[in-house]
């Protein structure tokens, strides 16, 4: 099974608003970079497709160590959250729907074929990739602008 790094991360310009979101995959001396964005949405909704959008471009199942500074992305999925918002029928414990449920819902299957460790990052450290990538979701937000 390949060993491959995918750096993410989400932007967006008020809260809904015009965001954008970015991928960084790495494997051996290889990089791709995938990056959009959307017109109307929440920062929540970029850092969620900016895993799936990663993880989609990957022809066969890998072990992928995933580095977000969401930590609602990986806490969500470290936590086990997303698999009891799923087993609930959406529905958080307590009260109340799941956010995102379409997206979840995708990452969860992704998260059947692939192998994921989780790795929260500090957004806007030194970070050298998790920086690359907030600088494309950035950028990807403002061509809604």
């Amino acid at each position: 099974m390949k060993s491959v790094t995918l750096y993410t991360d989400g932007a967006c310009s008020g809260n809904p608003g015009p965001g954008g979101w970015a991928a960084i995959l790495l494997w051996r001396e290889k990089e791709k970079v995938l990056s959009g964005g959307e017109e109307l949405t929440t920062n929540n909704r970029m850092e969620l497709t900016a895993v799936i959008r990663g993880l989609e471009a990957l022809k066969e199942p890998c072990l992928v160590t995933v580095y977000s500074d969401s930590r609602y992305v990986v806490e969500a999925m470290t936590e086990g959250w997303a698999l009891g918002w799923r087993a609930r029928g959406w529905k958080r414990r307590g009260s109340g729907e799941a956010k995102n449920p379409e997206l979840w819902a995708r990452l969860l299957e992704l998260a059947e074929i692939h192998r994921l460790r989780w790795v929260w990052v500090k957004g806007h450290a030194d970070d050298e990739l998790n920086a690359r990538c907030d600088a494309l979701a950035v950028a990807e937000s403002r061509k809604y602008l």
